[in-house]
């Protein structure tokens, strides 16, 4: 039986729950995580969710900014839990246990929206980029000690495009915030704490571009094609070996009202 799950940075889950709707009633994750949701807890649109069979709702949320939400069909193994990493009192992780049909154990799934790091790839001149770099190392300690020991998934906005086949230039983003060498290597230290396998990159190896994300300046986003792969689906390698499809629903940039991000999806079994 294939259980899938979808990861997708909505930009506001309230603005947009009309296209969230859309891509429920498409592709009928058993799971879907939403990042930048930018509403408080109580104002979640839950009834929305619950309307059309996702009962199981877990949520971390602020007021107009951050927030992570797992949405789900079947009730979660064990109640949600989330880390506040770097003492900023923002809510950018959210994990949750689920049961996945074929495996012996339970996954840890874990929701991340990582901080974008401003305009300025400086930890001095700019703070926003000291926090992404500081929230990235605290990563790396959690999932070499508290969560090691589990068979986590992680998906989400990572807010960085770590190889050059992830961006539309290279040579021209190397100095842009979201593909800088400092920001690769951090992320890749998190990737090596946690034994991950990149599974998007499983499915479509390199030299392939892949993008998840594009910009709203652009006012031919398609035509331009300037895009970078800022969200991603990683796992441990015994959940790997059960991936079965992934796909990118780039279409969904062009749809009524767009998040700036597109959903992935990953099928396992």
């Amino acid at each position: 039986m294939a259980f899938s799950i979808v990861t997708w940075n909505i930009n506001s889950v309230r603005l947009r729950m009309p296209i969230v709707q859309q891509l429920l009633e498409l592709w009928q994750p058993d799971v879907l995580c939403l990042q930048e949701t930018k509403c408080p807890n109580d104002q979640f649109p839950t009834a929305a969710f619950k309307k059309i069979g996702y009962e199981h709702i877990a949520m971390h949320g602020q007021k107009g900014y951050h927030g992570v939400a797992t949405i789900s069909r079947q009730p979660f193994v064990e109640e949600a839990e989330w880390v506040e990493f770097c003492e900023m009192g923002d809510t950018r992780h959210i994990s949750t246990r689920h049961a996945i049909p074929g495996m012996s154990d339970p996954v840890l799934l874990h929701n991340f929206y990582v901080p974008a790091g401003g305009d300025e790839p400086d930890i001095v001149k700019n703070p926003k980029f000291d926090h992404k770099l500081k929230f990235l190392d605290e990563m790396t300690g959690h999932f070499g000690a508290r969560f090691k020991s589990d068979k986590n998934i992680v998906v989400g906005d990572l807010n960085i495009a770590p190889s050059e086949h992830d961006v539309w230039s290279h040579k021209q983003l190397l100095k842009v915030v979201s593909h800088t060498p400092v920001e690769v290597e951090t992320l890749d230290r998190v990737f090596k704490a946690g034994g991950f396998v990149d599974l998007v990159r499983q499915h479509f190896p390199e030299p392939e571009e892949l993008y998840s994300w594009w910009s709203y300046r652009s006012r031919d986003w398609q035509a331009s094609n300037r895009g970078r792969r800022l969200d991603h689906i990683w796992s441990h390698p015994d959940v790997a070996k059960h991936l079965s499809s992934v796909e990118i629903l780039s279409d969904a940039r062009g749809w009524e009202k767009p998040s700036d991000h597109v959903p992935i999806r990953a099928v396992f079994g």
